[in-house]
């Protein structure tokens, strides 16, 4: 068994790559910095083939399923992305295009590509890390919560494709909220509510891909969050969530 991993280098995708390892996967681990990928290789007993690459740059997420076609991977994981705090008048545009570039468009080339391989062979297993933001609109982090907007319906739309077609082929997206990552640091901003911690997050996400559950929410606090929002008035979730990102911006 063998599984690809993108934004290996810490967080969650740090911790799916240490569980994997434990459950026997080999491991393709794709991020920018190779000396966290290879501090992370030499702790797993498993095989490791490291990546580093900046999946921003369009041509380098070609390259990467290029230079993986032919490994046979059983399970993708479209981990990389961050976020950005501030008003949308004040955020800097060239790192907004940029987290589309990663946030969307390299999951969507990854997702595609591994998916048509997949489907050829009836068989394997898609993960892509959304976010509970992925259901509601963002003020002050208004890009980010778009882009998880994108990867949460996209990722809904394949399953059902998938389920017509009676096909081997799974995909599940990973919806949770706040998560003890680097995220916050990158992003500029902080969590004032208790985080779920990133190894917990990590093992909840595989088991459940591997138990074929298409939204994968960890914690029964974001969970009824969710589900209330679902009766709430747009303008007042928009309210609710604004008040939320205030308490974080630094």
């Amino acid at each position: 068994m063998k599984a690809l991993i993108t934004g290996a280098s810490s967080g969650i995708g740090r911790e799916m790559a240490y569980y994997l390892a434990s459950l026997n996967y080999d491991l393709i681990l794709v991020a920018r910095r190779e000396d966290r990928l290879k501090e992370i290789k030499e702790k797993v007993k498993t095989n490791v083939k490291i990546i580093p690459l900046d999946l921003e740059k369009e041509e380098n997420v070609f390259k990467l399923y290029n230079l993986t076609k032919k490994e046979n991977i059983d399970m993708l994981i479209n981990n990389a992305g961050f976020g950005l705090f501030g008003f949308t008048d004040k955020t800097d545009l060239k790192r907004e295009i940029e987290m589309i570039n990663l946030n969307v468009k390299a999951l969507h080339i990854l997702t595609k590509l591994f998916l048509v391989d997949f489907v050829k062979r009836d068989s394997g297993y898609i993960l892509n890390v959304g976010s509970s933001a992925g259901f509601l609109a963002g003020p002050k982090l208004n890009t980010y919560y778009s882009t998880k907007n994108y990867v949460v319906k996209y990722s809904m739309a394949i399953y059902e494709e998938l389920k017509h077609e009676n096909s081997n082929v799974h995909i599940s997206v990973l919806c949770p909220g706040p998560v003890n990552t680097e995220f916050n640091k990158v992003a500029g901003g902080h969590f004032n509510v208790e985080s779920e911690q990133a190894k917990k997050v990590a093992k909840l996400a595989v088991d459940k891909t591997l138990k074929k559950k298409l939204i994968i929410v960890p914690g029964i606090g974001v969970k009824l969050a969710l589900f209330l929002n679902r009766f709430l008035p747009y303008k007042l979730s928009m309210k609710f969530v604004y008040m939320v990102q205030d308490r974080k911006i630094k």
